[in-house]
């Protein structure tokens, strides 16, 4: 990864923005939008902010209004300058509290643009509402299935492809009282063989991406590469082997290597 994706809660908070201009006020429409409060340079030193957006048209002004915010201790965003940036802003899909960042490190606003579009299409509008509605169950989950191993693989198997709550079905947030409800009999533990064609990640079949992305456990060869292991959930135990052990643990492990 070029760079960490996370969720900054702007509430209430002040951000400095500088600028003038469409680029600034699309900006000071984007603070806003998330709860934060757009300052000026003084105001954002008075109180505290620690984010800063920048959109100079002149270069020169831009690089040195970054310098000396940077110089503050600010995290520091400049209009369409990805050089000058401690951070990029993603194209969004809002379905609140259900937000998706699609970013590309500055290299091209079109490009995440076109799959923010491609992906809203997917996407149904009650999505936040299923998210609210877990959240509301979470105690029911936690006293259902108290040990945590348990409620994930609980939870990943309602909301897959063609489970109860599957996110892109209807009526998913409706379904979560029946579903909690509902008698579960967990899968047993397993372990699965991957065995990959080549060290090109784009080569995993649709059901092998899906196996790493469920996976509690990976037992793969020395020489598997990173991009492949990336596949896998970033939480899921890693061990590098020539051979898995007999017993491999509980829940969904992958025996990973080469054909």
């Amino acid at each position: 990864m070029h760079s960490l994706p996370i969720f900054v809660d702007l509430r209430g908070r002040p951000v400095v923005l500088l600028g003038e201009g469409d680029a600034a006020e699309a900006k000071r429409r984007l603070i806003e939008r998330a709860g934060g409060r757009p300052v000026g340079e003084a105001e954002g030193e008075d109180h505290g902010a620690r984010l800063a957006f920048v959109a100079c048209a002149d270069e020169a002004e831009a690089a040195a209004t970054a310098a000396r915010l940077k110089a503050r201790g600010l995290i520091v965003n400049v209009a369409d300058r990805p050089a000058l940036c401690d951070f990029t802003l993603p194209a969004i899909v809002d379905r609140d509290p259900v937000l998706l960042a699609i970013g590309t490190g500055g290299r091209s606003a079109g490009l995440a643009k076109a799959l923010r579009q491609r992906i809203e299409a997917l996407l149904p509008a009650g999505l936040g509402a299923l998210a609210e509605a877990l959240a509301a169950a979470r105690a029911r989950m936690r006293a259902r299935w108290p040990d945590a191993d348990s409620r994930r693989r609980a939870i990943d198997a309602a909301l897959a492809e063609g489970g109860p709550l599957d996110p892109l079905g209807d009526g998913a947030a409706e379904a979560v009282d029946r579903w909690l409800a509902a008698d579960h009999v967990e899968a047993a533990d397993r372990i699965v063989p991957i065995r990959l064609r080549s060290a090109d990640p784009d080569d995993l079949t649709l059901g092998e991406a899906r196996l790493l992305g469920q996976a509690d456990r990976l037992y793969h060869r020395p020489d598997v590469p990173q991009a492949i292991l990336a596949r896998a959930r970033a939480d899921a135990a890693r061990h590098a082997c020539a051979v898995p052990p007999a017993a491999s643990g509980p829940g969904l492990s992958i025996d990973l290597g080469f054909a």
